[in-house]
C-alpha cells in the first residue's frame, strides 16, 4: 500500500472511529443517565418522562393538582384557567383540561391538537403523572393528574388537568449533555490520534529514521549499516534504492582500495623488474669502464650482455605501455572478418623456427570441414597467440624428451569460437593458477626475466580476448601440463545482433 493510500486510510479511520466511538459513547452515557437500554430513540422520551417540567412549571401544575383534589369545580372557570395558562405561557408551556371525553380548555396554540390528538387515557390511581405524548406531529412532555369532579350530578364525571411543555428531541438533551459529550469526543480523538501516530511513527518515520541513521554513518566512512525494506510501499522502495546505492557504494571503495593495493604492487613489480637489467646493464658498463675488457672478445661478451639486457628493458616497457593503453581504453581495435584455422596456421609457422630448435611438436586436433569465420582484431589476435605459445616454451623443461603442444578449435551452442592451446610441462600449482592473468604475476618467487618473462603476456592476452566480447581461462595440473582456453564471437552471430540491434 503506498503512503498516500495509507494516509488517506489513517485519516478516514480517525474520522470513523472517532465518529463510531463518539455515538457509542453518547449510548453508553444515555444508558447511564437513564437506567434503560432499550433504543437510542427512547433516551429522549425517558429523560423526559421523568424530567417533564422545570420548576416554575411544577409550581403552576401543583396549584391546579391542589385545586382538583380540593375545588375541582373552580377548573371549570374559563377566566382562571385563562390566568394559569398565562402564567405557563411565560415558561413557555401550556393548559389542557379534560372533562371526560371533551376538552374543556386548551391553550390557543394546543387547541387543533388537544381536539384530534391521541391524549393520554385516565388512570384514576395517578401512578404515572409525569411522561411524554404525541400531539399530532409535536411532540410534549407533561404532568398529567386525574380527578372526580364532585358538584351535584355530576360526581362520576372525570376530569384530567395536563400542564405540557413542547421538546425538541435534541436541544434539551444537547444543553444538557454537551460538555460531557465534547470531554468525551476530546478524549476519543486524542486516543484515535494517538494511535494514528504510532501506525505512521511505525510504518513510515521508524525506517526513515533508519535511513538517516545509515546516511550519517556513510558521511562518516562506515558502509557497513545494511538496511531492510520492512514494506513495498514509496518508503520501502527508497529503503531499497539508498541499500543498492550503499551496497555499490561499498562495491566501488572496495574497488578503489583494490586497485590502491594493485597500484603499490604494480609499482614494486616494475620497481623489481626495471632494477635486474639496470643493475646487469651497470655492472657490465662499469667493468669496461674500469679496463676489464682487455681483449675483444671479452669486449664483445660485456658489449652483447649490455645489448640483451637493454632488449629486454625496451621490451618491458613496451608491454607495460600496450598494457596500460588496453587497460585504460586507450587501445583501438580493428575488427574484421577472420578464419580462425587459416589465422593459427599463420600464427604458429610464425615461430616454426623456434618451435623445430626447441624440439617441439605441434599436434593440431580434428576439425571441421566448416570455416570458422570469427569477429577480431587480426593484430592483437597474433599478439595473444604469440604470448600463449611463448609461455609454453618459456615452461617447457629443457630435458624433457617428448615436447609436445596441442591446438584445437570448436564450435560453441552460444554463437562463440573455443581455441584451446596446451602443452605438456611441468604445469601450475594450484594455489598459482588463479593468479596468473595478473600483471606481473609469476609463479616462481624468484621472479626472474629469463626465467618466467615479464609477467605481463598473461594480462595482456585477457585484456585483449575480453576487449573482443570473450572470455580466457587456464586448466592446469602440475606434471600434467597446462591449458588455456579462449573464446571469440563468431561473425555470423556478430551480423546477426548487429541487424537486431538496428532500429
Amino acid at each position: 500500500m503506498s503512503i498516500r493510500l495509507r494516509l488517506l486510510f489513517s485519516f478516514a479511520s480517525v474520522v470513523i472511529v472517532s465518529i463510531v466511538l463518539f455515538l457509542a459513547a453518547a449510548y453508553l452515557l444515555s444508558v447511564a443517565v437513564t437506567g434503560d437500554a432499550r433504543s437510542f430513540g427512547s433516551f429522549y422520551r425517558i429523560h423526559y418522562a421523568i424530567h417533564p417540567l422545570s420548576e416554575e412549571e411544577e409550581n403552576i401544575f401543583l396549584e391546579l393538582k391542589y385545586l382538583a383534589k380540593h375545588d375541582p369545580e373552580r377548573l371549570l372557570d374559563e377566566n382562571l384557567l385563562q390566568d394559569f395558562d398565562l402564567q405557563l405561557k411565560m415558561v413557555q408551556s401550556g393548559l389542557i383540561v379534560r372533562r371526560n371525553d371533551n376538552i374543556v380548555y386548551a391553550t390557543p396554540t394546543l387547541r387543533e391538537e388537544a381536539a384530534f390528538g391521541d391524549m393520554p387515557a385516565y388512570e384514576m390511581g395517578n401512578y404515572s403523572i409525569r411522561n411524554t405524548m404525541n400531539l399530532g406531529s409535536r411532540f410534549f412532555s407533561y404532568a398529567k393528574f386525574d380527578f372526580y369532579f364532585s358538584e351535584s350530578g355530576r360526581e362520576n364525571e372525570k376530569g384530567s388537568v395536563f400542564v405540557l411543555r413542547e421538546r425538541s428531541p435534541f436541544a434539551q438533551l444537547v444543553r444538557t449533555l454537551l460538555p460531557i459529550l465534547i470531554a468525551v469526543f476530546l478524549v476519543i480523538l486524542l486516543l484515535t490520534g494517538l494511535l494514528l501516530y504510532r501506525y505512521v511513527t511505525r510504518t513510515i518515520v521508524k525506517p526513515l529514521d533508519r535511513l538517516r541513521r545509515s546516511a550519517e554513518g556513510i558521511k562518516e566512512g562506515d558502509l557497513s549499516i545494511k538496511l531492510e525494506p520492512s514494506s513495498n510501499d514509496e518508503v520501502g522502495q527508497l529503503v531499497m534504492s539508498f541499500e543498492d546505492m550503499r551496497g555499490k557504494l561499498e562495491q566501488s571503495v572496495q574497488l578503489q582500495l583494490r586497485y590502491e593495493e594493485n597500484r603499490k604492487q604494480l609499482l614494486s613489480n616494475i620497481s623489481h623488474d626495471l632494477r635486474t637489467p639496470i643493475t646487469t646493464i651497470k655492472g657490465y658498463a662499469e667493468g669496461i669502464r674500469d679496463g676489464l675488457t682487455d681483449t675483444k672478445e671479452k669486449l664483445d661478451r660485456y658489449v652483447g650482455a649490455i645489448h640483451t639486457r637493454a632488449s629486454d628493458l625496451e621490451k618491458l616497457v613496451g608491454e607495460l605501455l600496450y598494457y596500460s593503453k588496453l587497460d585504460m581504453n586507450k587501445e583501438p581495435y580493428s575488427f574484421e572478418q577472420v578464419e580462425l584455422y587459416g589465422f593459427l596456421h599463420a600464427a604458429v609457422g610464425e615461430m616454426a623456427i623456434e618451435l623445430e630448435q626447441l624440439g617441439v611438436k605441434v599436434h593440431w586436433e580434428e576439425r571441421s570441414s566448416a570455416p570458422a569465420y570469427a569477429m577480431a582484431d587480426r593484430e592483437k589476435l597474433r599478439r595473444v597467440v604469440s604470448n600463449l605459445l611463448g609461455n609454453c616454451l618459456k615452461y617447457m623443461p629443457r630435458t624433457q624428451d617428448e615436447k609436445r603442444i596441442d591446438i584445437g578449435l570448436t564450435e560453441e551452442p552460444d554463437g562463440f569460437f573455443a581455441v584451446r592451446i596446451s602443452d605438456n610441462g611441468h604445469g601450475i600449482p594450484d594455489e598459482a593458477l588463479p593468479h596468473i592473468f595478473e600483471r606481473f604475476y609469476r609463479a616462481e618467487p624468484s621472479r626472474s626475466m629469463a626465467a618466467g618473462g615479464s609477467g605481463l603476456g598473461l594480462a595482456i592476452a585477457k585484456q585483449i580476448i575480453e576487449g573482443h566480447g570473450g572470455a580466457i581461462r587456464a586448466e592446469s595440473s602440475v606434471s600434467q601440463g597446462t591449458t588455456i582456453c579462449f573464446t571469440l564471437q563468431s561473425f555470423e552471430d556478430h551480423r546477426q545482433r548487429q541487424v537486431g540491434n538496428e532500429p
